[in-house]
């Protein structure tokens, strides 16, 4: 006979719990391991975005978008389909004027929210962000970052500032790029002086950006770049307000994605016009939210194993940490710090 699971399945419930709150991660468990079903709804909120940054193509792909009803509708399934968690992200969710009214209706209904901008409207919407848990901004230099983002440092700072008045929880995301690989460890120092977190991830290179882009962006000097990611390994260590694992960070140091994928177990993509994808990087459809998130989920079950078996891999960390988590790894569940 085989050895009982449930002392093993007690003990994980154990780390993970002093790693998030009992009761959240007694439903991740329960809803991941159990029913075998995503615990985050990760929205592209909308198709627009007020800045054209040359490595991102999101805002290449501006189309339809669901209805302020419509996106109550996909929160309140998702929600009865047992996910918890609710990422309003691309391409620049500031942009919604009903942002307010979804975040708030997410929070009705029970599920924890978080977002990702790119803080160009952070300042000037700040105060229609009172139904968010975890605010999320793109901060990829200080000197480079005007050369990087096209606007101004100090106009995204400002806003970190106001956020942090205001209350919020507050992350900072850096991709590494050729660009800003000599700012990293000022960056960290900032985080700390503004007393927020800040997370690392190497720039991905889409297969759709020009080689001109990545000629002048991708990471290259990898001598230079190894040593820049070591000072974000020796800061980790030092207990700098780096949210990522060492486990992550060694990955992303020699650019190799060693883990297996769950991506599109854990989170369901669904785009700013309904469309349910496997994930950010692969982009399969899987369906439609016209669909029902039940019937999709059931029916692209071996697509999502496909699909995930046969990628190549990335290194976003979002990604990456949560695959990780999903299978248990203790250095990861006791470093990687977001939510």
């Amino acid at each position: 006979m085989g050895s009982n699971p449930l002392p093993r399945i007690f003990r994980i419930f154990m780390v993970i719990a002093m790693t998030f709150s009992p009761v959240l991660a007694s439903k991740a468990l329960w809803q991941l391991r159990v029913r075998k079903r995503p615990f985050v709804l990760s929205h592209g909120i909308n198709a627009r975005c007020n800045l054209q940054c040359k490595f991102c193509e999101y805002w290449k792909e501006e189309g339809d978008e669901m209805s302020t009803e419509e996106v109550f509708s996909l929160l309140d399934e998702a929600r009865s389909f047992g996910i918890m968690i609710y990422n309003a992200w691309t391409a620049e969710p500031l942009m919604r004027k009903d942002l307010p009214e979804i975040l708030r209706h997410a929070h009705d209904i029970g599920m924890i929210t978080s977002l990702i901008t790119n803080g160009k409207l952070l300042k000037k919407r700040i105060h229609d962000l009172s139904d968010l848990d975890y605010l999320s901004i793109s901060v990829d230099g200080i000197k480079t970052f005007k050369e990087i983002r096209g606007i101004d440092f100090d106009d995204v700072l400002d806003g970190i500032k106001e956020a942090k008045h205001e209350g919020h929880s507050i992350l900072m995301n850096c991709v590494i790029s050729r660009k800003n690989q000599d700012e990293l460890t000022e960056l960290v120092y900032l985080a700390r002086d503004l007393g927020v977190s800040i997370s690392f991830e190497p720039i991905h290179e889409f297969s759709g950006i020009g080689d001109d882009v990545w000629d002048e962006l991708g990471i290259r000097d990898m001598a230079a770049y190894k040593r820049a990611v070591d000072q974000i390994i020796e800061l980790k260590r030092d207990k700098f307000p780096i949210i990522n694992s060492l486990t992550y960070l060694r990955m992303v140091k020699e650019l190799k994605p060693t883990f297996r994928c769950h991506a599109s177990d854990i989170v369901l993509h669904v785009t700013a016009d309904g469309r349910i994808e496997n994930c950010r990087v692969k982009k399969v459809h899987l369906g439609d939210v016209g669909d029902g998130i039940a019937n999709v989920w059931k029916s692209s079950e071996a697509t999502r194993k496909r699909v995930a078996n046969e990628c190549e891999g990335c290194l976003f960390f979002g990604y990456v940490e949560n695959s990780l988590l999903y299978d248990f790894k203790p250095e990861v569940m006791a470093h990687y710090e977001w939510m």
